[in-house]
């Protein structure tokens, strides 16, 4: 599944970019997020309760910020586990300047299996797009 997304911040590229890469602000908008924690350098284990329909379960996922170029781009990549199945997915997330506002544009991959997959194949699109619109709708009100 391919998903992509623009999001204007009145905020500079520096500003923006320390928020997408600080742990405890992604923590704080990733929905159903409980734990956020570093294990190395730009890679984090997470632990995150999705809700889809009348599926609910967690996640134990691995998060990692790679080929960073500061303040214009990096490489997303998770990937999690849990009883109802697996999700993998990489992002491409850059940052341009937009006139005293920052364009953060994502392009994202994904792919998912079990249970999940099964069950929600034709709500997986449109809850993950509401995920995405939640997450950086919480980011850009906290820079507020």
């Amino acid at each position: 599944m391919k998903l992509s997304g623009s999001y204007d911040f009145d905020a500079t590229q520096e500003k923006v970019w320390q928020t997408l890469t600080d742990p405890t602000s992604l923590a704080a908008c990733i929905p159903g997020c409980e734990k956020l924690e570093e294990v190395s350098e730009n890679e984090y284990k997470a632990t995150v309760t999705v809700a889809m329909g009348p599926i609910r379960s967690k996640f134990d996922a691995t998060v990692k910020m790679l080929d960073q170029k500061p303040y214009e781009s990096y490489r997303l990549v998770i990937e999690g586990n849990g009883p109802s199945g697996f999700v993998r997915g990489e992002s491409h997330v850059t940052l341009t300047d937009g006139g005293g506002k920052t364009i953060v544009n994502v392009e994202s991959e994904s792919s998912s299996g079990g249970l999940l997959a099964r069950v929600g194949q034709r709500m997986m699109e449109s809850f993950a797009k509401s995920m995405m619109e939640r997450f950086f709708t919480c980011l850009q009100q906290s820079m507020k």
